[in-house]
């Protein structure tokens, strides 16, 4: 061969692929987050240990390839079958059923409710953590599932039938009457076009085909402008009876095992979120079941909203886990201008800064979790109800703000499609908008203040633990306490209110129980300074080196 065109193919390669880090997979979840572990021990979820162990060991393995398999094959919606027969199903890639399935028979839909010991609720939403940074959309399902049981326990008969397999470690996604299976998931549809979140304004209507009242049997018409994933067996429902709007359980067959008339009309074509079917359906004589007592539907249906709540406050906390997590171990690998990215101090401050913001949002979300643990004791019951608001609220603004910036941390390659960060940036904003948007949430702190006063003393109480711990987060407290008080323009104020409500909760559990670095570099950035909420402003006082390490996914475990 001429030796001058072997010199010529020498030269063609143009570079070997050096300077850039491994992909971050093949992972335990759980053994590698330092915070959720610290967490959930400080909140007895660890009598779970082994659990969540096996569970982390899934969620960055053969779960975290099913992530992105189940995103890159959307839900179908089928019409009707090859014969004619309408049947209105959702098919889904073997990867989102592979999700489904693991949860499922770990527990994520259950755990409180059938071991209903302390740490309970604190070690279910560890797992779910883990979960949703593996695929947030099967989270939906869950989620509903889960809070449907408090809903649901206000009819007994239905309770009695329903809740054993609602709970059962089984997933089954058959097409099949409910009373065919060993396990059944739930799913909610209360939107209306014309409501929004105003469900008063549902024109849906209960018809009962006999007696009336809690348990007994009726047939809606109507539509609902959301309904979460219409794959499951059974849909909590708001329509109006002649006492008012009331709560019902629609299941997907009707008992003599037809085809119920719940329709869907289509799929919504959603900007993330992608791996969950969220539709619009009509009901035409739809068969149900009133579950609680008449007239009081929102009031049957407000505990199940509550849980929602609590898993967007965890699903969003995730989704920052997930994004801080890929920067740091990105820019570990990584070196511009001679120096490791590590090295350099203002990608020091931006990767602090981001692990500081995720591991407050954890903290507050545990805590709550650990209120859910212990709802016996009237103060954690009062405190939960606000507490879950304020956090929701705050935990879901922040999250596409750090995502975003992990996005950017990472450069370019965070903006291709073979990375998840644009899965997670397109999945930031939606806990924020679903079941009940920023305004919606600052309301309802708002309306339990007034209705409620005792939910206010218990949220106060908390931070009070903490007073003379730090001068600054006592000023803050006070000057908190000042802005509720002042009556003027209370609604309009709001947002500003439940900023200061969420930052006082992140640094009062933070002082009672964090790390100390996380802690000091926090009460610095979010209470002395409030001049800017821009990540990567931390002052030179704060160890960013070790909050980086103590948030590295790779270097525990």
């Amino acid at each position: 061969m001429n030796p001058d065109y072997l010199q010529h193919k020498a030269q063609a390669e143009t570079h070997d692929v050096s300077n850039q880090p491994s992909d971050l997979t093949d992972y335990n979840l759980y053994t590698s987050d330092r915070p959720l572990q610290y967490w959930t021990e400080k909140y007895k979820g660890n009598r779970a240990d082994e659990k969540l162990k096996n569970y982390g060991e899934l969620c960055g393995g053969p779960l975290l390839k099913a992530g992105f398999l189940a995103n890159e094959n959307k839900p179908e919606f089928h019409t009707h079958d090859r014969f004619g027969h309408r049947i209105d199903l959702v098919k889904f890639h073997p990867a989102y059923h592979q999700l489904m399935k693991a949860a499922i028979e770990s527990d994520v839909h259950s755990l409180p409710w059938k071991k209903p010991q302390q740490g309970a609720h604190v070690a279910r939403a560890a797992m779910e953590y883990m979960h949703f940074q593996t695929e947030a959309g099967t989270g939906c399902p869950l989620t509903m599932t889960f809070a449907s049981v408090p809903a649901l326990r206000h009819s007994p008969s239905l309770a009695k039938e329903w809740l054993p397999k609602i709970t059962a470690s089984h997933y089954d996604e058959r097409n099949i009457p409910f009373y065919e299976k060993q396990g059944l998931t739930i799913g909610m549809a209360m939107t209306e076009k014309q409501g929004g979140s105003d469900v008063r304004a549902n024109t849906t209507r209960a018809y009962p085909l006999a007696e009336t009242g809690n348990g007994k049997e009726y047939e809606l018409v109507g539509h609902k402008w959301f309904c979460s994933a219409p794959m499951c067996d059974a849909f909590l429902v708001l329509a109006q009876t002649e006492a008012g709007l009331s709560c019902f359980l629609m299941p997907r067959w009707r008992p003599d095992g037809s085809k119920n008339q719940m329709y869907v009309q289509r799929l919504k074509n959603k900007m993330g979120n992608i791996a969950n079917a969220s539709s619009e359906i009509e009901l035409r004589g739809a068969f149900a079941w009133m579950v609680g007592e008449e007239g009081k539907g929102v009031r049957t249906i407000i505990e199940m909203v509550s849980m929602t709540r609590f898993d967007c406050m965890v699903g969003s906390s995730a989704l920052m886990r997930a994004a801080s997590a890929q920067a740091i171990h990105h820019t570990a690998g990584r070196s511009v201008f001679g120096k490791n990215l590590h090295q350099q101090p203002l990608m020091q401050n931006v990767l602090a800064d981001m692990a500081i913001e995720s591991e407050a949002a954890l903290a507050i979300s545990m805590r709550v979790a650990h209120a859910l643990d212990n709802l016996e004791d009237e103060q954690q019951n009062l405190f939960s109800r606000i507490a879950t608001a304020v956090g929701k609220y705050w935990i879901c603004k922040r999250a596409p703000h750090l995502t975003y910036e992990a996005m950017e941390s990472i450069g370019g390659v965070a903006y291709v499609e073979d990375n998840i960060l644009p899965r997670l940036y397109r999945e930031a904003p939606v806990n924020a908008i679903w079941e009940g948007s920023g305004n919606v949430q600052c309301l309802d702190v708002l309306r339990a203040i007034h209705r409620e006063p005792a939910t206010l003393e218990a949220f106060i109480n908390e931070l009070e633990l903490t007073r003379g711990d730090s001068r600054e987060l006592d000023v803050h407290v006070a000057g908190l306490k000042d802005s509720i008080q002042d009556s003027a323009a209370l609604e309009y104020r709001s947002r500003a209110i439940v900023d200061q409500m969420a930052v006082a909760l992140q640094a009062s559990v933070l002082l009672q129980h964090g790390d100390s670095r996380i802690t000091e570099a926090f009460i610095s950035s979010r209470i002395r300074t409030t001049s800017s909420f821009n990540l990567g402003t931390l002052d030179q006082s704060a160890d960013c080196s070790g909050i980086i390490n103590r948030a590295h996914p790779l270097l525990h475990g």
